[in-house]
């Protein structure tokens, strides 16, 4: 790894929490991230030991695109292993985190701008359960997930403003206990990726990394949502929307004057960056 620099009852109606939780995003990487301890792992560990206890988890992921916006409303969702060619070791591993589709249902209810949907056929692709495996490792807290509707994955400036909206009617879910985690990847680049995990970033994801770190640092969500005003080195970090667009997600749900902090800097293979950021 290259570095840079319990409450509710779950059958309960959801209610306000006596603490906002906080919002995540997570650059999730490889799947192999699932069976390594490295800098990176050691971080999501640390981070779920430091964060407030929260009620349920919903993961934005980057691996679940799909015509509608949808939620996971299983009480028991399955574990996706939804990666190829890796090793065995990794198909072996499960997440039996019990699902929370009444705080899905209740995320139905927050939206008035777009339809969300329940969904009763998914579960838990890697984009949650390999982050979750490593900050909450009992797989006892309640998660639910929601997709990204990828009928707006044109490259129209609207395509981006439209789930920003739709993020920020999902705010008072923080307020009802629930840890909204956005996973994906601010770089990623697959098609130039080094199989060296270690591999020196390119000069292009160094400098996009550093434009989206200066944009957070100062809450400048406007040039975040149309990224091609960052520069042609853009165009390589994000050849594909799934990626960044849960980036997208937590910046909406970012208060006025709320903190943002960096839970970690680093890259791996080259051509992804693994930055994540916490608000609140």
């Amino acid at each position: 790894m290259m570095k840079i620099d319990s409450g509710l009852d779950i059958k309960q109606e959801p209610g306000h929490y006596t603490e906002k939780m906080p919002a995540l995003f997570i650059g999730h990487g490889s799947p192999m991230n699932i069976i390594l301890k490295n800098d990176f792992t050691r971080s999501l560990r640390e981070l779920g030991r430091n964060l407030p206890e929260p009620q349920a988890i919903m993961v934005i992921s980057a691996h679940w695109l799909t015509d509608g916006s949808y939620v996971t409303c299983m009480d028991k969702p399955r574990t996706i292993h939804d990666f190829y060619g890796f090793p065995e070791e990794l198909y072996q591993v499960n997440y039996p985190s019990p699902g929370a589709s009444n705080y899905a249902e209740s995320a139905i209810k927050s939206t008035i701008k777009a339809k969300i949907e329940c969904n009763k056929d998914w579960g838990l692709d890697h984009a949650s359960w390999a982050v979750l495996k490593h900050m909450y490792p009992e797989a006892d807290i309640p998660v639910f997930e929601m997709s990204l509707d990828y009928s707006f994955n044109d490259w129209h400036p609207k395509s981006l403003d439209y789930h920003y909206q739709l993020a920020s009617e999902l705010v008072g879910l923080r307020e009802k206990g629930v840890l909204i985690i956005g996973s994906g990847n601010l770089v990623h680049n697959l098609q130039m990726i080094d199989y060296n995990i270690d591999a020196q970033p390119f000069d292009w994801a160094l400098e996009f990394d550093e434009k989206v770190k200066f944009n957070l640092l100062r809450g400048n969500h406007e040039d975040l949502i149309h990224f091609e005003n960052m520069g042609t080195a853009a165009s390589y970090a994000i050849p594909t929307l799934d990626h960044y667009l849960p980036l997208i997600y937590v910046i909406a749900l970012q208060g006025e004057d709320e903190p943002l902090k960096f839970t970690y800097e680093g890259f791996q293979h080259g051509s992804i960056s693994m930055r994540g950021f916490q608000v609140g």
